[in-house]
């Protein structure tokens, strides 16, 4: 007798259809088996769901499709991921199938049982070489495929052990205290005061305590996953051996994050490193999450659905009973707020551990502020900047210059007629590109040559506006052409951004010659401010910050802060290099408004004065963490339908007297920032409500009416809409 199953399948974005779509099977199918079902004239990746628990029979005379294979050899998904799913196509107002089957690996999406067999079937044998024919490291190859095999399932190799590094009298502290504690834990350690290794403990710790206890450890970008699994694999690999540690992130093939979603699944490996994809890696046995740099804004997802994967860190931790660390020299208001006690104005839902102090007799760099009103006009480096660059290229020491802007200059312009190189699809400026003489946008992609002369009026001086990173490079190299190292070699002035890491491979090779020395002065975007751990690297300067602090986004004095903080952590980590060069590690900030508080809490490293003067302004303002917030956003081919939308969809809500309309306050609809992007016009609108639950509960139930709205005659030129909970940027 044919079984009803109920299926999660990724179907369109805020289609009309349900969350599951029901199939009949020869067999009774667990929930979490991975099948592959018919929708319309496709065939695709679906996950078994349990039974709703409002399911109504099924009438009569219906003639359900049937499961058109399972994909056997890969164990159900468990109970805890499926809620983990369930919960962030809740919250974050997406079907359950598209959280679901974009949480698995793309290569598997499509797979047909038959291919999958062939993947997960053990490779053939080749045969033996004969003894004179094998090479000494063929023969260890061997020797310790044998000792593996003799060890078990367990796959435990026998290496020396890596002795591990004396803590620190606030390392062993923090240690104590998570080990006493169920969390979670906000651990915020100043730059260099040795996270990683409270990290790398706090792994050992519980799988020392549970033989079968996984790990899930997760940084903010792709570039900081390297160095974090060259440090993991060298500690865990002798223990535990070689699949001990996986890498899950975008950067990787769709074979290679296939394989690494196979050996969490299964068990195999213990620890996991990922971005924020990796927070849906299914992990059965989890029982520690790290989210590494918590505050960082790259943790929540900006297209499709928009969860945060340090939100979904938390919630995952309470539902598995697994510890969650969230880390951070800055962190994010949010979590400094929850870590404050309640009868200091905090909610207490977290456990503060402090690591003010860097490790050994490191010292956080001096912070300079240059006052730009005081200096020469249109100085890209002011003097006593470019001095000090000179001074630690002399000395054979490394500098780091930050601007977080690629490209040459953001603007072309005439000064005859007011031209200016703006994106014909885009309510924005075409970057100018000088390496390859081309006009690009950063928003639709759209490249084109650079012109001989303006376009409007035919003026051949046509001239840069504003300072890139390749024009900080081209001018560095200018300024310091005299300048010698020790050795007497000319100045190396390198770049890393977006557009020099473009090819595979190049951002290591890049980092490796700055590890290496080669490198006399980097500049570099926020890419390289963050995270890395450059040892010569004495003076750190951002050149032009000013811009975040006249942003109309109230974030972005949190933003320009832990950037700028993070990036003169990069300086002087080394304290015995440090102490060898005789130096005092620095950081220099050029601004036209060197009065500004975040400046001034910036130069006494007080990130806890600075957290406070903020978090008082947004109690003040009713905004977060003391508010919560959604923003509908809504794209058409006019601005016009865009708001037109949104309009009716407030007064639809009105009108049918939605449930806890009356405790959200729903703002009147705006172009975004950037209004038009693709040819396609951007409109916003704002939620806000003092009660988390009632705001969710409101859009749950607004939810239909919006899908209702969308098929209207009327709202036909609508491209699409979305609901964005709790978003970062407004």
């Amino acid at each position: 007798m044919p079984h009803i199953v109920h299926v999660a399948v990724q179907t369109p974005a805020h289609s009309s259809v349900g969350d599951l779509l029901s199939y009949s099977s020869d067999e009774e199918l667990t929930p979490g088996t991975l099948v592959r079902v018919p929708l319309g004239k496709r065939e695709m990746l679906g996950v078994v769901w349990d039974q709703p628990a409002n399911a109504e029979p099924m009438p009569e005379g219906i003639e359900l499709r049937s499961v058109a294979g399972v994909l056997e050899g890969i164990a159900p998904l468990s109970p805890e991921w499926r809620r983990l799913v369930a919960f962030a196509a809740h919250y974050y107002q997406r079907s359950l199938g598209e959280i679901a089957v974009s949480a698995l690996p793309p290569h598997l999406r499509d797979m047909t049982p038959e291919q999958l067999a062939r993947r997960l079937a053990p490779p053939k044998a080749a045969k033996p070489k004969s003894k004179k024919a094998q090479t000494a490291a063929e023969k260890q190859a061997i020797e310790t495929q044998e000792a593996v095999a003799e060890v078990g399932t367990a796959q435990i190799v026998i290496s020396p052990a890596i002795p591990l590094v004396a803590l620190s009298a606030e390392q062993a502290l923090v240690f104590a205290q998570f080990e006493q504690n169920p969390g979670p834990f906000l651990l915020y350690g100043s730059t260099g005061s040795g996270k990683t290794e409270v990290y790398l403990r706090a792994v050992q710790a519980v799988m020392d305590a549970n033989p079968e206890a996984q790990a899930l450890v997760m940084v903010p970008e792709i570039n900081l996953t390297p160095q974090l699994e060259e440090r993991f694999v060298a500690r865990f690999t002798p223990q535990y051996g070689q699949e001990a540690v996986v890498s899950m992130h975008s950067g990787m093939t769709n074979p290679q994050r296939l394989k690494s979603w196979l050996a969490a699944h299964t068990g195999r490996a213990r620890i996991v490193l990922g971005t924020r994809m990796a927070i849906f890696a299914s992990v059965p046995q989890l029982a520690l999450i790290v989210v590494d740099e918590e505050h960082d804004a790259s943790y929540k997802q900006q297209e499709g659905a928009r969860y945060s994967a340090r939100d979904l860190a938390l919630w995952r931790g309470r539902a598995t009973h697994s510890k969650v660390i969230l880390g951070s020299a800055t962190p994010s208001l949010e979590s400094w707020h929850a870590s404050t006690p309640a009868d200091h104005g905090g909610s207490g839902r977290y456990l503060r551990l402090n690591m003010p102090s860097r490790i050994g007799s490191a010292s956080l760099p001096k912070v300079r502020l240059v006052d730009m009103t005081q200096q020469p006009r249109k100085a890209v480096f002011s003097p006593p900047l470019l001095d000090a660059i000179t001074e630690r290229v002399k000395r054979g020491e490394q500098s780091l210059i930050l601007l977080n802007r690629r490209g040459f200059a953001p603007v072309l312009f005439c000064a005859d007629c007011s031209w200016k190189s703006d994106c014909p699809h885009c309510s924005a400026h075409q970057v100018f590109h000088k390496a390859d003489r081309t006009l690009r946008c950063h928003h639709c992609g759209f490249t084109q040559r650079v012109p001989f002369a303006c376009p409007t009026c035919g003026n051949p001086d046509i001239m840069p506006l504003g300072k890139g990173t390749e024009q900080l490079q081209e001018e560095l190299e200018r300024l310091l052409r005299n300048v010698q190292r020790p050795d007497g070699n000319p100045t190396r002035v390198g770049r890393i951004d977006a557009d020099t890491t473009k090819a595979k491979g190049s951002l290591e090779e890049q980092l490796a010659e700055v590890h290496a020395g080669d490198v006399d002065v980097l500049v570099g975007t926020q890419m390289v401010a963050k995270g890395h751990d450059f040892r010569r690297i004495t003076l750190v300067a951002a050149v032009q910050p000013d811009s975040a602090l006249y942003s109309s986004d109230y974030r972005a004095p949190e933003r320009l802060f832990c950037l700028l903080m993070q990036a003169a952590g990069r300086a002087g980590r080394d304290a015995q290099y440090v102490k060898a060069q005789d130096s005092q590690p620095e950081m220099w900030i050029q601004s036209h408004d060197a009065q500004n508080a975040v400046y001034a809490a910036l130069r006494k490293h007080d990130y806890p004065a600075f957290a406070q003067q903020q978090l008082k302004e947004r109690l003040d303002a009713g905004m977060p963490p003391f508010a919560f917030q959604a923003i509908v956003r809504a794209d058409a081919r006019t601005q016009k339908a865009a708001q037109a939308f949104l309009l009716a969809a407030t007064q639809v809500a009105r009108d049918a007297k939605l449930p806890y309309l009356d405790e959200v306050f729903i703002y009147p609809p705006i172009p975004m920032a950037v209004q038009r992007v693709a040819n396609v016009e951007r409109a916003q609108m704002l939620l806000e409500a003092t009660n988390r639950s009632a705001l969710l509960r409101f859009l749950n139930a607004w939810q239909q009416y919006l899908h209702w709205l969308r098929g209207l005659p009327e709202h036909r030129p609508l491209v699409r809409w979305l609901v964005d909970v709790d978003p970062l940027s407004i």
